[in-house]
């Protein structure tokens, strides 16, 4: 059977072409995206209007990797050429209009390096717009150069400036504080605001006229039920004269001195780039794959109260989400041990080993330096998955070994009880969790006090990565030479994987989602169950350990294929289900309450896949369910893959536009079954 590259039936994202950005909505539904490798990033979309409050030129980690304040929103461009204006950029503002129409130019758009390049055209003119950032640093470039021009092209850009939390609005009338300085402005914006510059690297005209402009419409907003206009501030403008082969770079920057060109940075972020795909394990001639690794490297970021000892971390999802303990470590495989990062992989389980507390790693780190917030009862097993992934990869039991008191008091908290209710039921060795108003699994949608999917009681997901989290440290200990504790969490594991038995649901021929819950649909031998159909069962048959025997396995694929595989990804709750939701969208109180009542994960994907060919041994197969995501990297956000998707055709993408788990479990899997051999006959 032929073997099917990721981009052999879809237009990996090389290239985007004037047919499909002929509209203000087609250009304007195609994302990009540019990181700092600080939790800082700059994005906007392919027409140039933003549409999310998060869109922006510089969107800066004051407190890495988080602290994020937007700056810089928009640089507004237009060319004079032959006596006549051609406007490069689009806005959209309150009362719907759009104005200019700088879509209507771009020739082209594409990531080079999966760093976007556009070209604009007019006349027998031919401009390049690059913009990236520079690594370790709040700096944003955004370089124009005419590639072709028979007449000097005159370029005149207004920055639109704001200050403010990423998460919020901007509305104006306040005293903006600019000053000019030579080729640009110095932003203070009030007074204890973090100063920024925008500044041309070359002998320009500066027209100091500081004025507000207003009304600027961000329709996902809109569609989010949220505030979806803002007011942006502009010291004046910048002009230059450009001819054949010139080029004139702005600099958006935090920092006093950048000291570097855009040239320099463009070759150093290239070769570093150039660097992560020689590191790859494997062959490295498939376009979607040098492509999800560069979007891989986009979520590792330092963190910088952990700096002192090389701390890392992961930003779960742009452009809103920090750095959440689940997400980080699902998606630690794919992002570092997958590309061959180890000791990238060997700074992040480190870094979180520091706040471990009463055998729980945080849920996630607040965006405003409140303290880490320990509700889950499934990141601390992912984080020893992880471990044990990493020990197996390298073959460095150096975190093995400094972790395993870790292990050991994790699974000491866990068999005396820890918070929230996250206890052994020593009856049956199995792991319950939950209390009343708190969300523990990842199906984690909260509405004020309304927990959408509590999933109190003993869920599936939770109890196979118990069990496996046992058998990775019995694995780990006998590495290390621990044999007694090897033997001792070996035993412990054989009472989970009896007890497992419990979950199965001869009717469905699949697991039950939650049993010993305080409530359910059915009872079996007087304990309550939960019957829907979810994907979380998925995980007792991808993950590494599972006390499922053959036959159960493929039941449980099959099953999942039946009722929650999409092209994109699982859904989270079988249609059928009288609580199924098909389509994600509205306000906060109906995007939350359908976000696991039947949307898709595309990060399912990769773990069904996974657990496709474990059970009929044909990776061609497996890998055919991945297939489809190249076609999605060149929408959405283009070079990345979206959280989630509506659970009814056709599937549009929301959420998050690059989200970690999203990337990491797509290449994970791609690479990993590429290795594999087919066993299946065909």
């Amino acid at each position: 059977m032929k073997r099917v590259n990721m981009d052999d039936t879809a237009t990996c994202p090389g290239s985007i072409g004037r047919g499909d950005l002929a509209t203000f909505e087609q250009s304007s539904d195609r994302e990009w995206l540019v990181t700092n490798g600080l939790g800082g990033f700059a994005a906007g979309t392919v027409s140039g209007a933003n549409t999310r409050r998060y869109h922006g030129l510089l969107v800066a980690a004051l407190n890495p990797p988080l602290g994020r304040t937007l700056m810089l929103s928009k640089l507004d461009a237009v060319a004079t050429y032959s006596g006549r204006e051609y406007a490069l950029s689009s806005n959209e503002f309150a009362d719907g209009s759009i104005d200019p129409h700088g879509y209507r130019l771009i020739e082209r758009f594409r990531l080079e390096d999966g760093l976007p390049v556009w070209k604009y055209a007019f006349s027998d003119v031919l401009i390049e717009q690059r913009i990236i950032m520079v690594q370790g640093q709040n700096t944003s470039l955004a370089q124009f150069r005419v590639l072709r021009a028979s007449a000097d092209v005159q370029l005149t850009l207004r920055p639109l400036c704001t200050h403010r939390d990423y998460h919020s609005h901007g509305h104006g009338g306040w005293d903006f504080q600019t000053s000019p300085i030579d080729h640009g402005f110095q932003i203070d914006a009030y007074a204890g605001a973090q100063s920024y510059v925008v500044q041309a690297n070359v002998a320009t005209t500066v027209e100091y006229a500081p004025s507000w402009f207003w009304g600027f419409r961000h329709r996902i907003e809109a569609e989010r039920g949220l505030d979806d206009t803002e007011d942006l501030f502009t010291p004046g403008l910048i002009t230059i004269d450009l001819l054949d082969g010139q080029s004139v770079t702005i600099t958006i920057s935090t920092e006093t001195s950048v000291g570097v060109t855009f040239e320099h940075a463009l070759a150093e972020e290239t070769a570093r780039r150039h660097a992560l795909i020689d590191s790859l394990p494997g062959s490295t001639d498939d376009a979607c794959v040098r492509q999800l690794v560069y979007a891989a490297d986009q979520f590792v970021v330092l963190r910088a109260s952990d700096e002192s000892t090389g701390g890392r971390t992961v930003i779960a999802g742009y452009p809103w989400f920090g750095d959440w303990g689940r997400d980080t470590m699902i998606a630690l495989p794919g992002l570092t041990l997958t590309t061959g990062r180890y000791d990238i992989a060997k700074r992040i389980l480190l870094t979180f080993a520091d706040h471990i507390d009463q055998g729980m790693l945080p849920n996630r780190f607040p965006d405003h330096g409140d303290k880490p917030e320990y509700n889950t009862a499934d990141a601390t097993l992912w984080y020893v998955h992880a471990i044990y992934e990493y020990t197996k990869a390298s073959g460095n039991l150096d975190v093995a070994r400094q972790t395993f008191a870790a292990l050991t008091d994790i699974v000491d908290w866990h068999q005396r009880g820890t918070r929230y209710g996250i206890a052994v039921d020593p009856d049956d060795g199995l792991l319950r969790a939950g209390e009343e108003g708190v969300q523990l699994t990842w199906m984690d949608a909260k509405v004020g006090d309304w927990v959408v999917t509590p999933r109190i009681g003993k869920p599936v997901e939770i109890n196979v990565l118990w069990f496996n989290a046992l058998k990775c440290i019995a694995e780990l200990a006998k590495m290390i030479g621990e044999d007694t504790k090897a033997g001792e969490y070996n035993d412990t594991a054989d009472r989970v994987a009896a007890s497992y038995a419990r979950f199965w649901n001869p009717e469905l021929d699949c697991l039950y989602d939650v049993i010993d819950g305080p409530a359910g649909i059915g009872t079996v031998d007087g304990r309550r169950v939960d019957p829907s159909i979810r994907p979380n069962q998925i995980l007792a048959v991808s993950l590494p350990h599972t006390p499922l025997d053959a036959q159960q396995r493929r039941m449980i694929v099959d099953a999942c294929a039946r009722d929650l595989v999409t092209s994109v990804g699982l859904r989270s709750l079988a249609p059928g289900a009288g609580e199924y939701i098909g389509q994600y969208g509205g306000d906060s109180v109906s995007r939350d309450g359908a976000y696991h009542q039947g949307t898709v994960w595309s990060w399912l994907l990769g773990p069904f896949a996974q657990a496709h060919y474990r059970v009929y041994g044909d990776a061609e197969r497996a890998r055919s369910f991945l297939q489809p995501l190249a076609g999605h990297l060149g929408e959405a956000c283009v070079g990345s893959i979206s959280e989630i998707f509506d659970g009814d055709a056709p599937h549009s993408a929301h959420g998050c536009f690059a989200q970690a788990w999203s990337v990491s479990e797509t290449l994970r899997v791609w690479m990993a079954l590429t290795r594999e051999p087919d066993h299946a006959s065909h």
